[in-house]
């Protein structure tokens, strides 16, 4: 499965009519201003990108999100779990299970260059109800039952 960028995210945006803007923070101090252009451009969700960056700084995302009343998408579940709205993103339990396969070949003597690469291709959708309440969101049901988790 391909990473998406900021082009795919356009192309994607146009075709269900929706504006997209990318903001971008590379510092932790860029939070606050990010957070108000989106405030001020109105934007009706939020996707935090992939970035070992954001990790660090879940909880000020995630109290930045709720204090500006802005629903948001994350890229892992550990953001949902902290009090996040929902997470799609690739799933770590098929990452994982994948790196023990090739571990196993590994030990059992095949040379790491001989393994074909892999990638999962499993994305996992998880989502705080207790969350989307506060913001004054309800999800259809059919997308609660699609999802991988429901936090209540």
């Amino acid at each position: 499965m391909p990473k998406p960028n900021r082009a795919t995210f356009g192309k994607a945006a146009r075709k269900l009519g929706l504006q997209l803007h990318v903001l971008f923070a590379r510092a932790e101090r860029d939070f606050h201003t990010v957070f108000e252009a989106v405030s001020q451009l109105r934007v009706g969700a939020l996707l935090i990108g992939g970035d070992a960056f954001f990790v660090g700084q879940r909880d000020m995302l995630i109290a930045l999100a709720a204090s500006h009343a802005i629903p948001a998408i994350y890229f892992d579940r550990k953001f949902v779990a902290a009090g996040g709205l929902m997470s799609y993103g690739g799933s770590l339990t098929e990452m994982f299970r994948l790196i023990g396969v090739d571990t196993g070949r590994i030990l059992k003597g095949e040379k790491p260059s001989d393994l074909p690469v892999q990638q999962s291709t499993k994305v996992d959708l998880v989502i705080n109800l207790k969350t989307a309440k506060a913001l004054g969101l309800t999800f259809p049901i059919t997308l609660l039952g699609r999802a991988d988790e429901v936090i209540e």
